[in-house]
Order: C-alpha cells, then structure tokens, then sequence
C-alpha cells in the first residue's frame, strides 16, 4: 500500500487497541491514545526503509535517503544469504527484512529498552521521529507541498508538548508498566503494532508480504504471504484509496470513541 494508507491503518489499529483495552477494564489515558495512535501512524510507514523511493526516503532530507539505501543493501544480503532454492533471485532487498514480524518486534524492543534506559532526550527523539512520520505519512498533501523544515518544526514541536503532558501524574507515562524507571516502556507497543500493520496491508497487494520469515512455507523462506490473489490489489489502486482509506478512517473513529468510553 501507499503511505498515507499505512498511516491511516497504523493509526486506527492503535485507536482500535484502545478500545480493547477500555473493554477490558484498562482504559489508556487520552495522552496514551492520541500519542500512541500518531507514533503508530508514523510507525507504519518504517518497514519502507528497504525503498528509495518512498515517503520515510524524504522524510529526513539526505539523512532518510542514505539510510533506505543502506537498509536496503542490508535487506538484499541478508535475502541472499538465506534464501532457499525455492525462493526467487532477487536485485534488491524492498519487502524482504523489514517486513517481517521478526523485524517489527526487534524495532518495537529497542525503542523500548532506549525510553526506559535512555534520558528524556532519547523519548524526545522517539517522539520526534514518529511525529514528522505521522506528518509525512496523514497530512501528506500539505508535506509534500511545504518545506521540510516546517515539517520538521511541527514534530519538533509535538514531540516537546506532547511528552510534556505525558509527564504529568495519571497521563500516562506509567500506563502499562508501573515500575522504577519503566515510565516510557509501552512506546514499543505503537512502533511494532504499526510495522505489523504495515506488513498486512503490503500482504493484501499483489506482491504478498513475507511476514513469517524465517519460518519455512512450500519449501520458500521468504514466502510472500496475502489472500488469494484473485483478492489482491495493485497499490495505490481505486480499491486502496476510494474503499480501504474511508473504511480505516471510520474504523478509527468508532475505535477512539469507544477508547475513550464514549460508545
């Protein structure tokens, strides 16, 4: 799928958690929802690390460029090393390493274990790259049609309020995790939801999506995983944008109505 599609589905998968854990009797402070649901917005468009061309490529100026090209590189040698003879040959890495569900949790991990072992600057820094990735990703017209540096400003910006009213006692930095120095530990959780949203939206286009690698399928390695292909669509298709952006917005909607107990 496209960007702004990856970031809608990112940001309704985590509105959509909030109203499951409302049900269960533990409810996410409104800081929570808004916050975890713009990082899993942003988030959702990070597994396209491994592609050039894009929206995390120019996000960051020559620094997101450079690093997709080394992401990419990455992601084709470790595609060599362990592909199977079932599996296709391949002239670089796009939809191989970072679309998986192995990928997703590594990421989530280590944002984790850098909020509750780094300082504020390190949340900051989270914060902020995910901002300008939400920016980038739900408010894509106006990025693209406006200088990075403003872009850059506004997550800046959110990423200093926002962990801001974080702080403040019951907004929830202690959300989930409730011991010494684990304020900031469920900053995870929206990083790999995103990218694990990512992948099944990717395995819903025609080219399927790889998420179970490395466990083996039909003697593949990377086998492409998705629906019956007479149930795929090419990205940036008529059915992405006139049918599953309106249903993710709305799905949204109901899942932070009910997040907030308002349903």
């Amino acid at each position: 799928m496209m960007g702004p599609a990856h970031s809608l589905s990112g940001a309704a998968a985590w509105l959509g958690l909030g109203a499951a854990a409302a049900a269960l009797d533990h409810p996410m402070p409104w800081p929570v929802l808004v916050v975890g649901a713009l990082i899993c917005a942003g988030a959702a468009l990070a597994p396209d690390l491994d592609h050039k061309s894009a929206t995390i490529s120019r996000s960051f100026g020559p620094i997101s460029r450079i690093l997709c090209g080394i992401i990419d590189q990455l992601s084709y040698a470790v595609y060599k090393a362990t592909r199977s003879k079932a599996d296709p040959r391949r002239s670089g890495g796009h939809r191989t390493l970072t679309h998986t569900a192995l990928w997703a949790v590594l990421i989530g991990a280590g944002a984790s274990a850098l909020a509750m072992t780094g300082d504020r600057w390190a949340v900051l820094g989270i914060l902020f790259v995910h901002m300008v990735l939400a920016v980038e990703g739900l408010l894509w017209r106006a990025a693209r049609t406006s200088s990075d540096v403003l872009v850059w400003l506004l997550g800046a910006t959110s990423a200093w309020i926002l962990a801001g009213v974080l702080d403040k006692p019951g907004n929830g930095s202690h959300w989930l995790f409730t011991g010494p120095g684990q304020e900031y530990l469920w900053l995870g959780l929206p990083i790999v939801l995103g990218a694990l949203v990512h992948d099944i939206g990717d395995a819903l286009t025609v080219s399927g999506c790889p998420i179970l690698w490395p466990l083996p399928i039909a003697r593949k390695r990377w086998y492409p995983l998705g629906p019956p292909k007479s149930m795929r669509f090419r990205a940036g298709s008529r059915v992405e944008v006139k049918i599953l952006m309106p249903v993710f917005m709305i799905l949204g909607g109901v899942g932070g109505l009910g997040a907030l107990e308002l349903l």
